[in-house]
């Protein structure tokens, strides 16, 4: 069965630099499975990998739409499929390296045909949205169907409002059809996971926001705005946009500003280690500020090579 390595992890944890890494050894390419970077403009605030990085290694799904482009799951695992056989054709393993959970979950696993849309059911959940702000759309799925807040932010709020439809059209939770679905899966998916000592973790996720600020995250707002794009959309509704749209629009302050990013970063972690902890195919690495990613680079290929994943799994 053709192979594929897929890098899963906290942000912050440094699955671009072992991606990075790998495909340098194994002289593949990398799919990012981050449902941002896809977006042109947003690089900074999405730490996209540096343009340097890129001339290196070819990436998919980075820098490929607009703001106001969308883009979701379905998308996702049917182009990271065509991307996949592509490159199994040309002998190459494929690397798939991102912090979206929904997004790896479809790839490995598949996702089910959901009931089309609902128009009367959506207008009545956008009301609440628009009337009582995110938070009360959040809180209708939490009476409803608190497994699967355990996974979307109130901010995902067009996620928010599908589960909550789903639910209203098929009187099942959205995550129980996703377990009621069964793909033939074609490839072997070798999933490694990056672990990190919680302080550390939260000490290098406090460190790249203090980063971004002075790399220009404030500036790559302002260009994003001028050139048109609308605050509302959802792409910039997005941990470390949605603050400094905040600060320039003298919501907050500078310093409220980034605190409110840290903090809100550091719960994204959490939620992201809590998503993929329940996948015990997953192996985890330990990791820490002295890790060599070139050495746990090979220590992934003598894993995928020796056939250790399979029979763990």
């Amino acid at each position: 069965m053709e192979r594929v390595v897929v890098i899963v992890g906290p942000t912050c944890s440094g699955k671009t630099k072992l991606a990075l890494a790998l495909a340098a050894k194994l002289n593949s390419e990398i799919i990012s499975a981050d449902s941002r970077q896809i977006y042109k403009y947003l690089s900074i605030g999405t730490a996209k990998p540096l343009q340097s990085e890129l001339l290196k290694v070819h990436h998919h799904f980075i820098d490929e739409l607009n703001p106001d482009e969308n883009f979701n799951v379905y998308q996702f695992e049917r182009r990271s499929f065509e991307i996949i056989n592509l490159l199994h054709s040309q002998e190459k393993i494929p690397i798939v390296a991102g912090g979206s959970g929904l997004y790896i979950k479809a790839l490995v696993d598949g996702i089910f045909e959901a009931p089309d849309a609902d128009e009367n059911i959506r207008a009545e959940l956008l009301s609440v949205k628009n009337e009582s702000g995110n938070e009360a759309l959040y809180n209708i799925l939490k009476q409803c169907d608190p497994v699967s807040t355990e996974s979307m932010l109130p901010q995902n709020w067009k996620r928010v409002i599908r589960a909550i439809e789903v639910y209203k059209l098929t009187g099942k939770f959205i995550w129980q059809l996703q377990k009621e679905f069964k793909r033939e899966n074609c490839f072997q998916f070798i999933q490694i996971g990056l672990n990190w000592n919680r302080e550390e973790l939260y000490l290098n996720i406090n460190n790249r926001v203090d980063d971004m600020i002075e790399s220009g995250l404030i500036e790559e707002v302002k260009n994003i705005l001028s050139i048109g794009y609308s605050k509302s959309l959802n792409a910039l509704n997005t941990v470390g946009y949605k603050e400094i749209i905040q600060f320039l629009e003298n919501e907050l302050d500078l310093v409220t500003a980034i605190d409110l990013i840290k903090r809100s970063t550091r719960r994204f972690a959490k939620r992201q280690l809590t998503w993929f902890r329940k996948d015990k195919r997953i192996i985890w690495l330990d990791i820490d500020s002295n890790t060599s990613f070139d050495k746990l680079a090979d220590e992934i290929i003598k894993i995928v090579s020796s056939g250790e994943y399979e029979r763990q799994n």
